[in-house]
């Protein structure tokens, strides 16, 4: 993949991601179907863990200094760290069952 491609990919992948943290704690069930197809892609794209948890931290980061500016206490984002575990926990199993697949078929 080239360099212009890679940052096509993490930019994509960061609007997505930023889509799934505001409807996070929502009930609308189509939420798992994006959360889904982001991990599918993470997985394909083989992005790193550690570019995971950078995508992470930049997107609380953009929310914590909106709410600064609005005045607003920003510790309510320290409950979307679940959304972070649960996209890596989504992410290690996938690459577990993965694995598994390839040792079966050896």
């Amino acid at each position: 993949m080239s360099l212009r491609d890679n940052q096509e990919l993490l930019k994509q992948l960061k609007t997505d991601y930023r889509h799934i943290i505001i409807n996070y704690f929502t009930t609308d069930n189509s939420i798992s179907k994006e959360f889904d197809k982001f991990i599918n892609t993470l997985f394909h794209a083989n992005i790193s863990v550690p570019q995971v948890i950078k995508i992470h931290m930049e997107i609380i980061d953009d929310f914590s200094k909106q709410l600064k500016l609005e005045g607003r206490d920003d510790e309510t984002l320290l409950d979307y760290r679940l959304a972070l575990i649960d996209v890596l926990a989504h992410l290690c199993e996938t690459y577990r069952c993965s694995i598994s697949k390839q040792n079966n078929s050896s």
